[in-house]
């Protein structure tokens, strides 16, 4: 129903569009638990005030079990992060956000996407057609679902922010598609004169 209320809206009758919204579907309802989040925001968590910490600077964070990533994340974000789970689109706070500033991994603060390379991709998520810097993450390869896709971590503690894409815009022609809740938002403080 859904789907047919869509179509008529935005005028589309091809079949691409059919085939494009079954794949939003399959994706959507994959078998992994997917999570919700806060309209209003998460509350700050013990991983905001992680810039500095004495794990963060001796690069013991990738070596931090469970139990530790559970005491500083909320079960969203541990979920998303730390079991490569996915948020629903439309539902993460940043997937809209408009403010300048810089994404942060929401597990150990390093820099990750500059919201200079934030665009509207339609998709629901985040998309970013660049990262903050070439060391900022690692790409995989992610076998799962019965796909090949390329999944990002964040290159200091390794956790999931989502896929990227060959269907961005230029200069790259990548889109980053990242889960809202594996970030966090430094905004740019505006320049003193």
């Amino acid at each position: 129903m859904f789907l047919v209320y869509v179509e008529r809206q935005a005028g589309l009758k091809s079949p691409c569009f059919l085939i494009w919204c079954v794949l939003m579907l399959i994706l959507g309802c994959s078998s992994e638990r997917m999570v919700s989040q806060d309209k209003k925001g998460f509350p700050q968590t013990e991983a905001a005030s992680r810039e500095g910490s004495p794990m963060v600077e001796s690069g013991k964070i990738k070596d931090m079990s469970d139990e530790e990533w559970q005491t500083c994340l909320t079960p969203e974000q541990f979920y998303v992060t730390r079991r490569r789970g996915t948020e629903p689109p439309f539902t993460g706070r940043f997937y809209n956000h408009k403010a300048e500033g810089t994404y942060v991994c929401v597990c150990c603060r390093s820099k990750l996407f500059s919201s200079e390379t934030k665009y509207e991709s339609g998709t629901g998520w985040p998309s970013f057609w660049m990262p903050f810097d070439r060391d900022s993450v690692e790409l995989r390869e992610d076998r799962s679902h019965g796909m090949v896709r390329t999944e990002v971590v964040c290159a200091v503690c390794g956790a999931h922010l989502g896929h990227v894409f060959d269907d961005g815009p230029p200069p790259t022609g990548k889109r980053y598609c990242i889960n809202s809740l594996a970030l966090d938002f430094e905004e740019r403080k505006p320049e003193t004169k």
